[in-house]
């Protein structure tokens, strides 16, 4: 028996092979789980639990059979489906956490969180978050039409490529250094929570890192993307492994 992470699905309707190869897992090889847990950007874009898209459907009717055969599944929220809240989750049978939590993980504690937040040197989308994430901001969101919502996300996203390619275009090095983990945010965490494993998403840079934080040797695990193929951590009593899971064609 094991325990399985995921993040960073992105499933949208314009990526059937990658909705239908998560499909598969959690049909498959997870009702075998001890647990699940989504750890965020399991949607591409979230606009509220009322204006569901046909991946938001599909899924939910999996995750809420992996959870009738006794499979408990957790979701963290990540900056794509921050939006995503009671209803959906009631439909879905999943229990939302907070970003970070704590779990005994076969008995070491572990932090799990989607990762962003570790992300400090990236001042510019640290910046949006907040903004986003202001409760007025939210409630004027959500007060819009579904019509209204979807389109200002697709500008929001398109405005993010935007920028992400003329940083990398500008200087490729500065991007990869700016949109990933810094170390004083890893190292920090470590110490305010005294655990000595984390296991988050967001960079999608799958890889399991070793820290020395205070004297003390701590993993952390990355999470993969769900972008060429699919990647689930598997935690078991005896270890861990990212496993790569490749889509039919």
């Amino acid at each position: 028996m094991s325990t399985f992470f995921l993040s960073d699905l992105h499933l949208d309707p314009s990526r059937p092979e990658i909705t239908a190869l998560a499909l598969a897992f959690l049909r498959g090889p997870a009702l075998q789980a001890d647990a699940i847990y989504l750890l965020g950007d399991v949607f591409e874009a979230w606009i509220g639990d009322d204006a569901i898209q046909p991946p938001a459907d599909a899924l939910a009717q999996a995750l809420k059979a992996l959870n009738d055969a006794g499979v408990t599944v957790y979701f963290i929220h990540g900056n794509r489906d921050f939006l995503l809240g009671a209803d959906y989750a009631t439909r879905a049978g999943i229990r939302l956490l907070p970003d970070p939590a704590v779990i005994d993980l076969y008995g070491t504690a572990t932090i799990i969180q989607h990762g962003d937040l570790l992300c400090t040197d990236d001042t510019a989308y640290l910046a949006f978050r907040a903004q986003a994430r202001d409760p007025a901001f939210i409630a004027g969101f959500l007060a819009q039409s579904p019509a209204q919502r979807l389109a200002f996300a697709q500008k929001a996203r398109q405005a993010s490529a935007a920028s992400q390619a003329a940083m990398k275009d500008s200087n490729q090095s500065a991007f990869e250094t700016i949109t990933d983990a810094t170390p004083e945010a890893i190292a920090d965490t470590f110490a305010r929570f005294g655990c000595q494993r984390m296991i988050h998403g967001h960079t999608h840079r799958p890889a399991i890192h070793q820290h020395l934080v205070n004297g003390r040797l701590c993993t952390r695990v990355v999470l993969g993307d769900w972008h060429q193929h699919g990647s689930v951590l598997a935690v078991d009593a005896d270890g861990m492994a990212l496993i790569q899971l490749q889509p039919q064609r």
